[in-house]
């Protein structure tokens, strides 16, 4: 039975994961800081176990640890989901604050998590994933700390792998597009702020550049995630797996 933590799993994408690892049997551990949305997993997923946790907060951080493992037992798989997509705008006009914040929780919490998760999922040889983005393989304009920090956290990603690699952990990164749900929804209303055109001429335009004309589903990201952290992903380790209908460019 695998001892999972998900990092912002109370909705969305993280609630997907919480969902789809829960279903194999695993005992899973969710922290968010929506305390509405955790109560609401929490009733619906029988035995998760919740907690309050802004992991742009180190102390914090620590706490979540260290109340995983005693919760747990250990740890056998993290997902890094948490992550905000920050403000859309040119860099000459970014508050420096937002720049910040951006990659104090999406790089920098990850960081921290897994810092202090890597030695109890070396004794289990465990499996990290990173929630990446199509924003950390391709540029966007007037998205630069949310582009900035999944770029880093893939460059996180990669490096973790041949760290670990002798110690049979196995790291990945996930890359999703567009995917369907509220935070697409605020990214497609901030773009049309910013251009002047409607919210249904984003979403064209932002489904443009791939193959597939469809936002990705949050449970076949959490799919991709339980296939990583199961036995037939063993051999897979230090990738970027997209999952974005066929992105070519931002």
């Amino acid at each position: 039975m695998q001892r999972v933590l998900i990092t912002a799993g109370a909705g969305g994408i993280g609630m997907a994961l919480a969902r789809a690892f829960h279903a194999t049997g695993a005992r899973v551990y969710i922290c968010d800081i929506d305390d509405v949305a955790l109560a609401r997993a929490a009733a619906e997923l029988p035995g998760l176990i919740t907690r309050n946790c802004d992991v742009g907060d180190r102390a914090a951080v620590g706490t979540l640890v260290a109340d995983v493992l005693k919760q747990l037992g250990g740890l056998d798989v993290l997902v890094n989901n948490a992550g905000i997509g920050g403000p859309t705008k040119p860099v000459h006009e970014l508050d420096p604050a937002d720049w910040d914040a951006v990659l104090r929780i999406n790089l920098t919490g990850a960081f921290d998590v897994a810092r202090l998760a890597i030695p109890e999922l070396i004794r289990s040889r465990g499996v990290i994933i990173n929630m990446a983005s199509a924003a950390g393989r391709f540029g966007y304009p007037n998205r630069s700390p949310y582009s900035s920090s999944k770029w880093a956290l893939i460059g996180l990603t990669k490096t973790l792998a041949m760290e670990l690699g002798e110690h049979g952990v196995r790291v990945n990164a996930i890359a999703p597009g567009a995917v369907a749900g509220e935070r697409a929804e605020r990214v497609f209303a901030g773009r049309a702020q910013a251009s002047g055109r409607s919210i249904e001429e984003e979403k064209v335009l932002g489904l443009a550049n791939q193959s597939l004309k469809e936002l990705v589903d949050p449970a076949d990201i959490a799919a991709l995630a339980v296939f990583l952290a199961s036995d037939s992903g063993k051999s897979i380790s230090g990738q970027v797996l997209p999952i974005d209908g066929n992105l070519q460019r931002a």
